[in-house]
């Protein structure tokens, strides 16, 4: 029996050959189905959403039914082990590209605003601290004009008792005191208009005694005060800081306790009557 000779394929035909030989293999094997499934996939969805990482893709978990589509296949076609490590990191980096660029955008964006709060206060506090300064000098200058015109009314011996009281009053208000008893005491003597407007001269003139830590003279004043004027809540209040002061708190209890028959909203009367109560009841004790 003779046999006969294998002819050489020629170039088109062995081609052909090798083209389905390829597509055999690539349509026995499980790994190359899955990646031209996934190609596919990645082709489809490109125009509608933004595609995974493929390692995030490697670390999805196998269902009861077998290998999804984050198994990778070897040359035998057995899945091969999942790569965690790659999402991790990938993941690890994706954080420390954005983490640090949305702490950057959130500064940029507060650092106006609290600038803009720190330059308010500041502009605020500049407004408050002029105005005050302001005020302070145009009632200086009022005061101090003031005193020039009546100086000059006393020097001449024109002089009312309404002007020796308005100038003691300045001088007061300029802590001057001893000046201011002096215009004061001329005031009392000289005084010719109602009883209950000179009650006020002896109030200031109890003030000024008073800061002069002349106690008794401040209280003989304001108790003239009061005895001319019943209703000077003023007077009372300030006889009662003046017996206070002394530690007359009896006397001190009552200038209050007057105070608050006349005004009974009155604060400071109310409050330095609470706070002797309690020590009068206890010396009366």
């Amino acid at each position: 029996m003779t046999r006969t000779a294998k002819r050489p394929l020629s170039s088109a035909a062995s081609f052909m050959v090798g083209q389905a030989a390829a597509q055999a293999s690539l349509s026995s094997c499980p790994g190359c189905l899955l990646r031209r499934k996934f190609a596919a996939f990645q082709s489809h969805s490109r125009s509608h959403m933004s595609m995974r990482p493929l390692a995030a893709l490697c670390t999805m978990r196998d269902t009861p039914a077998g290998p999804t589509l984050g198994a990778t296949y070897g040359a035998s076609g057995q899945p091969c082990k999942r790569r965690r490590t790659a999402h991790k990191c990938c993941s690890t980096s994706v954080l420390a590209t954005i983490q640090p660029t949305q702490v950057a955008d959130l500064a940029e964006g507060l650092e106006a605003p609290v600038q803009l709060v720190y330059l308010v206060t500041l502009l605020g506090f500049l407004v408050v601290g002029a105005y005050l300064v302001v005020r302070q000098v145009l009632i200086r200058r009022e005061l101090e004009e003031a005193a020039k015109t009546l100086g000059d009314r006393v020097r001449q011996k024109d002089a009312t008792c309404e002007d020796y009281f308005e100038l003691g009053v300045i001088l007061l208000r300029k802590k001057l005191f001893t000046q201011a008893t002096k215009n004061l005491e001329k005031a009392k003597k000289t005084w010719n208009g109602e009883p209950d407007e000179l009650a006020q001269v002896y109030n200031a003139l109890g003030f000024a005694y008073f800061n002069m830590e002349r106690n008794e003279l401040a209280q003989a004043a304001y108790r003239q005060a009061v005895d001319l004027q019943p209703g000077y809540v003023t007077a009372w209040n300030n006889l009662g800081d003046a017996c206070e002061k002394v530690k007359d708190f009896e006397n001190a209890y009552k200038a209050y306790k007057e105070a608050l028959a006349y005004a009974p909203d009155n604060k400071v009367a109310q409050s330095r009557a609470d706070a002797l109560k309690n020590r009068v009841s206890s010396s009366r004790a």
